[in-house]
């Protein structure tokens, strides 16, 4: 099978990844993010082990919407206190 960025395949080993859309591709290895969500780099000796895929079947992963975590107020610095002078 040809490699090609664009095109969408799946890994005959790791069928639960789902199938994946091919991200860039060079000589030594291919940059697929598959449904799971994770973008992964396969060797180009191990691209016998990618089937291609129908597009419909890849499901791009959801984007996660990042949550601003509220943060407490600041202390306020104690003003220090004079002590009278002993005398």
């Amino acid at each position: 099978m040809i490699i090609k960025t664009g095109k969408f395949v799946s890994h005959a080993g790791a069928l639960q990844w789902g199938s994946g859309k091919v991200l860039d591709v060079n000589d030594n290895r291919a940059t697929i993010l598959f449904s799971d969500g994770v973008s992964r780099k396969i060797a180009a000796s191990h691209f016998d082990t990618l089937q291609p895929a129908e597009a419909a079947s890849y499901l791009p992963p959801p984007e996660v919407v990042a949550v601003v975590k509220a943060r407490p107020a600041p202390r306020k610095a104690k003003k220090e206190t004079l002590t009278p002078a002993e005398g």
